[in-house]
């Protein structure tokens, strides 16, 4: 048991279905029933239940190819309701880690764990309670594969999936092999859909083949990263070896527009909400950023297509949103053209690094009050939208609420875990509808 316990176990949780489930969790008459989530401006699907995967719906396909099936079996259909799915995925995340401690947020809906040395003879009651408790806590239900390595565990999870929902790597490595051998070499996490022609080119189809590839060539075709790849579905920790979380770099704040738009100034507000967000998040994660770059561009098949990017690096790291806001500003008129109709905008936050384990400079001196102040601004910005919802106190540069350049959302379901104004309605015993305070609601239907 001691030499088992001496060696790095790693957890991979996946929501199941994520959006989907987020979408059911304040809806149970849809469980059993198809369901799918759209992507951006209700373009494609990027999310279905288990009941949509068998009519044949496909990942990604867009919804008006797909709207004929979708009528046929009367499967109900959900904008991307971003906050409702971010506030949720923090909640998961916060109730994994009341379980193990740290863990790794890899995307919104999966996160790592590099369980501590007294818990991995018990990996397996631990996978067990972090299910339970994310049912129990949240409603969503949870996926967790074990292995030695995290490119293994993202495996385990895939087996996971098709099965009760925990898989631990944990046999000989010709059982290994022989799951390795039924699975495509494209779920190995790392692997894009860019290098599987040159791995078909060289008969590389399954985890197997890529595992037991030849050194030499994995080196030379694959790079550094392939390589690392390989070492972990050999039980090698090659991916972050100390365990700590890899800082970001960048962080990325873009839509798409609802429809094309012209007007500088409805750009000027699209930018400034990016920038606004973008700032929260940095602070959220504790970081600063050393500059931000503002992108527009215009629908990929318009003649000509316009993409235009400019950049502005800080003398000093900062989180604060109305810096961004100054300065994507001055870049977006910067590269506007007149008479352009624009697709999307976004802005891009760079060298990001700890705000507490940051280098000090000398051109902070003069500024320090002043940097103190804004720092509890932007901490009170951050309390409020946390408590009252996001956006309810906003920049005046950030405009409407409703404006042309928000997102296409027709299917849009109410963000009842952040809005006061959204909050799920209960019909008590009396048959009196009530809100989440006990008090009569207003008269805007009852619920069956």
């Amino acid at each position: 048991m001691s030499s088992t316990s001496s060696k790095p176990l790693f957890l991979l949780i996946d929501c199941n279905n994520f959006y989907v489930s987020c979408e059911r969790l304040f809806r149970p008459d849809l469980v059993g029933k198809p369901v799918v989530v759209l992507s951006n401006n209700d373009g494609c699907i990027v999310s279905r239940s288990q009941e949509a995967k068998a009519l044949g719906i496909a990942m990604g396909e867009p919804e008006f190819k797909a709207r004929p099936l979708l009528r046929k079996h009367g499967v109900e259909v959900f904008s991307s309701n971003y906050e409702l799915y971010g506030d949720l995925s923090e909640r998961v995340m916060e109730t994994v880690a009341s379980v193990v401690g740290e863990v790794e947020q890899y995307s919104i809906d999966e996160c790592f764990v590099r369980l501590a040395p007294a818990l991995v003879p018990n990996a397996l009651s631990v996978a067990q309670e972090i299910r339970a408790r994310v049912l129990k806590w949240t409603g969503i239900t949870v996926s967790v594969g074990i292995a030695a390595t995290r490119t293994l565990a993202k495996l385990a999870n895939h087996i996971a999936k098709k099965g009760n929902g925990i898989f631990w790597l944990n046999g000989s490595e010709e059982r290994h092999d022989a799951l390795f051998r039924r699975i495509p070499v494209s779920e190995v996490w790392g692997i894009g859909r860019r290098r599987l022609p040159l791995l078909e080119r060289f008969a590389i189809r399954t985890v197997y083949d890529l595992k037991h590839a030849d050194d030499q060539w994995v080196r030379s075709r694959l790079t550094v990263t392939g390589w690392r790849t390989v070492l972990e579905l050999r039980g090698i920790p090659s991916i972050d070896e100390d365990g700590r979380p890899t800082p970001r770099r960048t962080l990325v704040s873009s839509r798409s527009f609802g429809e094309r738009i012209y007007d500088l100034e409805q750009l000027r507000q699209a930018v400034s909400t990016f920038s606004a967000r973008a700032g929260e998040r940095l602070r959220r994660e504790g970081l600063t950023a050393g500059g931000i770059a503002v992108h527009i561009r215009t629908a990929r098949q318009h003649t000509p297509f316009v993409s235009e990017t400019a950049q502005h690096s800080f003398a000093v790291p900062t989180n604060d949103s109305s810096a961004f806001i100054r300065v994507a500003l001055a870049g977006l008129e910067a590269i506007y053209r007149t008479e352009t109709p624009y697709a999307k905008a976004g802005v891009m936050l760079f060298d990001l690094s700890s705000r507490k384990g940051g280098q000090f400079s000398l051109l902070a001196l003069d500024s320090a009050e002043s940097d103190k102040r804004r720092e509890a601004l932007m901490g009170s910005l951050d309390r409020i939208n946390a408590r009252m919802g996001k956006d309810a106190v906003r920049w005046a540069v950030q405009g409407a609420e409703q404006a042309p350049w928000h997102m296409l959302q027709e299917h849009l379901s109410p963000k009842m875990t952040t809005s006061w104004a959204e909050l799920a309605k209960a019909l008590c015993d009396d048959g009196e509808l009530r809100d989440a305070a006990g008090l009569p609601a207003p008269e805007r239907g009852r619920g069956k």
